[in-house]
C-alpha cells in the first residue's frame, strides 16, 4: 500500500468505526459512564432523539461484550442512520465528561484511531493459525486492538498519513535512526555498571557507520570521547530537532552523523524499535514529541538520568529469588540512557513539560538471545487479538499446544501471574504488566515463561520497609494498603485477564466461571507454598469480595493531553464505585 489514504475506502472505513463504537460502548458502560437498558434481546443507548441498539454478553467483572455486527443507530423516526464516530461522542458529550477544551482533541484521536482499524482492515492480515507460526516482529506489526481498555488508542498527533505509512507498528516498515553528536558537557549518558565505557560505540554501531561517524567528527577535530551519541527518531528530527534545536546546531553543541545500515521495526508503543538487521542488538527508544493515549511521548533527560540504575535494582531483585527463578521470569533490562539538555527549555519550562523531553533515548536488552531452541517470543498483546474472520490468537495458540483450555490457562498463569503476585507479597513491588509490557516466550503454543519490560517508568515499590539503593529512590511511592492489591486487581485482572476471560468464553473454549476458578486456584496454590507470607496474603487481600474500579477512559476524556502526573499517579486515579471480585468466591 504506497498511497496513504488507499484504506480510507467506505467498507474498510464503517468496519472500523463499527468496530471502535462496539469497543466505546462497552469500555465506557463498564466505566458507568454510559448505562444501556435492556429492551428485549437487545440494549439500548438512547442520545436525545436517536438512539443506539446492540447486542452484548454480561460478564463477570461488569464485562460488556458488545457485539460489533449487531450496533445500528436509528433517528427520531426509527430509520436506520449511519454510523458516526464523531456524532457518537458529541452526542453523548455530557454522560462523557467531555469539556469543550477537550473534546476537538479527543475527536481528533478517535480519527486516527479509526484511521489504524481502516488501514489494517485494508491490509487483510494473517489469521490467527498463521500467526501461530508467524515471527516475533510480524505478530507485533499484527496486532489490531491497541490498549484493550483505551476508546482512543491511536490517536498519535502529529503524524501525518505518510508517516504512519513511514512509521507506525502496524505498517511494518523498516526504519532507519538518525545518530547525532552532543558535546558532553551538555548531554547526559548513563549506564550499567557492567558496560564498558565504549559499549555504545561497539556494539550498538556496525564498524561502517563506526568508521565513518568517526571521520564526521574528526571533521570537527573531535572524537568520540567529546561526544554522547544520541539515536533520534527520523520523525522527530524532521519535525522538532532540526527546528527547536537549530541554535544547537548552529553553535556546534549538535552534530548530525547520519544514519547507520541497520534497519528498526516500531513496536506497538510507537517510540520502541526493534533491530531487525541485528535482532540480538538491544531496542533503541526515541523521544516522539506525539500526542497518544494521554501523552506526549517524549522522554526526559532528567528522568532517564536514573533509569539504568532502577533497572538494576529491579533485576537483582527479581533474577535473585528462588521462587521467581523457578517460574523463569526474566527483566530485560533497560540498561543505559542518553539525553541532552536544552539550556533555554532546561531554565523554563518545569518538570514534566513536554518541552524537556524532546532529545533523549535509552536501549533496552533484547528477548532474542535469551531464547532457547524451540522457543520464540510474541507480545503478551497477542492474546487478545482476534483476527478478521473472528477467529482469537488465544484459541489459535490453545489448539496448538494440544492442553486442555483450563491446563493452558493454568501454566499462563504460573508463569505471568503468579510472579507478580509473589513480587507484591515478598518486595511490595508492583509492575505496569499491561499486554504491551510483557513477551511470552511460546513452546509448542504453550505459555513457557514471560520477559517483563518497560520498568524505568512503571515499576514501585509500595513497601516502606524495603530497602532502595542511592540512584533507585524515584520508586518509591507511598499508598493506602487499599490501593496496594490494585497493582493486581485493577492493573491484571481487571485491565487484562477481564479481557481474555471474555474472548476465550465467547469462543466457546473456556467458560468464564472456570477461568477464574483456574486464576483463583494458581494464586491459592502460590500462597499455600508461602506460609511465611501469610501476614501479608491476610493484609492485602485479593479475594476481597469487592474492589475498586479505577477508570483508565475517565482519565484520558477528562485530560487527554496529560492524564496523570508521572511522580504522583496515584493521586491521578478516577475512580467509579467498586466491582465484584471473579476471584472471591473461591477465597
Amino acid at each position: 500500500m504506497t498511497n496513504p489514504i488507499d484504506h480510507l475506502g467506505t467498507e474498510h472505513r464503517r468496519r472500523a468505526t463499527r468496530n471502535l463504537l462496539s469497543k466505546a460502548i462497552g469500555e465506557f458502560a463498564h466505566e458507568r459512564l454510559l448505562a444501556p437498558a435492556q429492551i428485549g434481546d437487545h440494549c439500548v443507548l438512547a442520545a436525545g432523539d436517536e438512539r443506539y441498539l446492540f447486542k452484548a454478553l454480561r460478564l463477570a467483572l461488569d464485562h460488556w461484550a458488545v457485539d460489533a455486527d449487531s450496533l445500528r443507530r436509528e433517528g427520531a423516526d426509527g430509520g436506520a442512520l449511519p454510523l458516526d464516530a464523531a456524532e457518537f461522542f458529541i452526542a453523548f458529550k455530557a454522560e462523557l465528561g467531555l469539556s469543550d477544551e477537550f473534546l476537538p482533541v479527543y475527536l481528533e484521536e478517535v480519527a486516527g484511531t479509526v484511521n489504524r482499524g481502516a488501514y489494517q482492515l485494508a491490509r487483510r492480515l494473517s489469521s490467527a493459525d498463521d500467526l501461530v507460526d508467524a515471527g516475533f516482529q510480524e505478530v507485533e506489526a499484527a496486532m489490531t486492538g491497541g490498549h484493550p481498555c483505551f476508546v482512543a488508542g491511536s490517536g498519535r498527533l502529529g503524524f501525518t498519513s505518510t508517516d504512519c505509512l513511514d512509521f507506525a507498528p502496524e505498517a511494518e516498515a523498516g526504519v532507519r535512526l538518525l545518530w547525532i553528536a552532543a558535546l558532553r558537557r551538555h548531554a547526559m549518558f548513563t549506564a550499567a555498571a557492567e558496560l564498558e565505557a565504549d559499549w555504545l560505540v561497539q556494539t550498538q554501531l556496525d564498524s561502517e557507520a563506526r568508521d565513518r561517524f568517526a571521520l564526521v567528527l574528526a571533521g570537527r577535530g573531535l572524537t568520540y570521547d567529546d561526544v554522547h551519541l544520541i539515536p533520534v527518531h527520523p520523525w522527530q528530527w524532521h519535525n522538532k530537532t532540526s527546528t527547536t534545536f537549530a541554535d544547537e546546531i548552529a553553535e556546534g553543541r549538535l552534530m548530525m552523523l547520519g544514519e547507520t545500515r541497520d534497519e528498526y521495526q516500531a513496536q506497538q508503543s510507537n517510540r520502541m524499535f526493534f533491530n531487525r538487521s541485528r535482532p540480538e542488538t538491544d531496542y533503541v527508544k526515541t523521544a516522539l514529541s506525539v500526542l497518544n493515549v494521554g501523552f506526549m511521548r517524549g522522554l526526559s533527560t532528567e528522568y532517564m538520568e536514573v533509569t539504568p540504575a532502577i533497572n538494576d535494582y529491579v533485576a537483582d531483585l527479581v533474577h535473585g529469588d528462588p521462587t521467581l527463578k523457578e517460574s523463569g521470569v526474566t527483566v530485560l533490562r533497560e540498561r543505559a540512557a542518553v539525553g541532552y539538555r536544552h539550556p533555554a527549555y532546561t531554565a523554563s519550562a518545569p518538570n514534566g513539560s513536554p518541552y524537556r523531553k524532546m532529545l533523549a533515548a535509552l536501549w533496552r536488552e533484547s528477548p532474542v538471545p535469551r531464547l532457547a531452541q524451540g522457543e520464540k517470543a510474541v507480545t503478551m498483546a497477542s492474546l487478545l487479538h482476534v483476527d478478521a474472520a473472528g477467529r482469537p490468537f488465544a484459541s489459535a495458540l490453545i489448539e496448538r499446544s494440544g492442553l486442555a483450555a483450563d491446563e493452558w490457562l493454568r501454566r499462563y498463569l504460573e508463569a505471568y501471574l503468579v510472579p507478580l503476585v509473589h513480587c507484591l507479597y515478598k518486595y511490595g513491588l508492583v509492575f505496569r504488566p499491561n499486554g504491551e509490557n510483557v513477551i511470552l516466550v511460546l513452546r509448542g503454543g504453550r505459555v513457557a515463561r514471560v520477559f517483563l519490560k518497560d520498568i524505568g517508568e512503571e515499576v514501585a515499590i509500595l513497601d516502606p520497609s524495603m530497602p532502595v539503593p542511592p540512584g533507585a529512590e524515584r520508586v518509591r511511592a507511598e499508598v493506602p494498603d487499599d490501593v496496594r492489591t490494585l497493582s493486581i486487581l485493577t492493573d491484571v485482572v481487571d485491565c487484562f485477564l477481564r479481557f481474555l476471560a471474555a474472548i476465550l468464553h465467547a469462543d466457546g473454549v473456556l467458560d468464564e466461571r472456570d477461568y477464574w476458578r483456574t486464576a483463583a486456584a494458581s494464586i491459592k496454590r502460590y500462597q499455600a507454598e508461602h506460609p511465611e507470607l501469610a501476614e501479608e496474603f491476610e493484609r492485602f487481600d485479593l479475594f476481597e469480595d469487592t474492589f475498586t474500579l479505577s477508570c483508565l477512559n475517565r482519565l484520558q476524556l477528562k485530560n487527554n493531553q496529560q492524564m496523570m502526573g508521572q511522580e504522583n499517579q496515584e493521586e491521578s486515579l478516577v475512580c467509579a464505585g467498586r466491582l465484584d471480585n471473579p476471584l472471591a468466591p473461591w477465597r
